[in-house]
């Protein structure tokens, strides 16, 4: 079985795994942001959420919090439109960088199949993708001020201040694995393909 990458195209097949792995599991999470409402812990993902308020049947004014974590009943339920914008791109991004990571370790296993011109394509879109998941996660600050954030953030959270809450880690680990993807594997997938054989025909 041979490869079609080099030694350095090997470490950005790896690192390209780990970036986009980094990414979409905190794209998935609902940890992006952490507070609390009536003493239970709340979180919130982009479209999921933990620990949400119901009205009990037959009384007005009584409230409990349901301990589950659950993605909103539709995509209309995202309580921002920054937050719908944000899923959208960051999904995108999390694909194009889940795309580019599979063709990578397939190019370990299947010779011929990243050239030097196709690493620096594949690397090109892992730039794109890092863009865009970069971009969704500077669009979470302008869902801050929505009612729900307010509610468990002590009601002084407002767009890009965070009251009495506080980023959770997926922001950061999606975060983290596009700045990754953008400065590490689009510099290694420079170098990942091997030259291709001249044929004299």
């Amino acid at each position: 079985m041979s490869s079609s990458l080099t030694c350095t195209g090997v470490l950005w097949a790896m690192l390209s795994l780990l970036c986009a792995a980094a990414s979409c599991t905190g794209f998935f999470m609902p940890y992006w942001l952490l507070g609390s409402q009536l003493d239970k812990p709340v979180s919130f993902g982009v479209f999921r959420r933990c620990t949400y308020p119901v009205r009990q049947e037959g009384q007005l004014q009584s409230v409990v919090m349901v301990e589950q974590c659950g993605r909103y009943a539709s995509f209309l339920g995202i309580p921002s439109l920054a937050w719908k914008i944000c899923s959208v791109v960051t999904g995108v991004g999390c694909g194009l960088l889940l795309l580019v990571a599979l063709t990578a370790l397939m190019g370990c296993c299947v010779s011929e199949l990243i050239s030097r011109t196709v690493g620096r394509v594949a690397g090109g879109i892992q730039f794109v993708g890092g863009l865009l998941i970069g971009s969704g996660c500077a669009l979470y600050p302008l869902g801050w001020n929505s009612e729900e954030v307010q509610q468990t953030c002590s009601n002084l959270s407002d767009q890009f201040e965070l009251g009495t809450c506080q980023l959770g880690w997926a922001y950061y680990c999606t975060g983290g694995g596009a700045a990754a993807a953008m400065l590490l594997c689009t510099w290694l997938a420079c170098f990942a393909g091997k030259k291709q054989k001249q044929y004299p025909y």
